[in-house]
């Protein structure tokens, strides 16, 4: 018969919880269809450079590292971090019903893609006192090409650049 070791098992089982999904949010508002792949195409396209450019694919497969501690849906749940969607625009530590670190909560920017490409090259470094316990991503294309996927993936919706003609109202 084998034996457990008990701390060994209450290890797992508490990691384990703190992955877990949260609450979901009370009278969210219904989360919207997920983009087609012209949408997404489409939102590609109007990123500045380098982003414009990006390795959706890539950066799919990039987003693997983060899925352990983080979603990306509509009204998903806050795992280990919070989730993303809408991330974009977003007050750092802004995010109702995660508990952030207090350097996130007295960080004073707002989300957009030169922040998280800082951050995400070296966590730590850019943030001293954050939960994140993640090393960062190395390669400056991999960055580019995940920041190109979560603006794609996480509701992002482009301005209008200045100077364009206006769209017509809807009839």
């Amino acid at each position: 018969m084998r034996r457990f070791n008990i701390l060994a098992v209450a290890t797992a089982a508490a990691v384990v919880t703190a992955c877990g999904p949260s609450e979901p949010a009370k009278d969210a508002p219904p989360a919207p269809p997920p983009p087609t792949d012209a949408e997404k195409a489409a939102v590609l396209a109007s990123l500045p450079a380098p982003y414009n450019t990006g390795d959706l694919e890539n950066g799919q497969r990039k987003f693997a590292l983060c899925r352990s501690c983080h979603t990306i849906t509509p009204g998903g749940p806050n795992l280990t971090g919070p989730n993303l969607y809408g991330v974009f625009g977003r007050k750092a530590g802004g995010l109702d019903g995660y508990t952030y670190s207090e350097a996130l909560k007295k960080a004073g920017f707002v989300w957009e893609a030169a922040h998280l490409d800082a951050w995400l090259a070296d966590p730590r470094g850019y943030m001293p006192g954050t939960k994140m316990t993640f090393l960062g991503i190395k390669e400056a294309q991999d960055r580019v090409d995940l920041i190109a996927y979560l603006k794609v993936e996480t509701g992002f919706k482009p301005t209008e650049p200045a100077g364009a003609p206006a769209a017509a109202p809807a009839q």
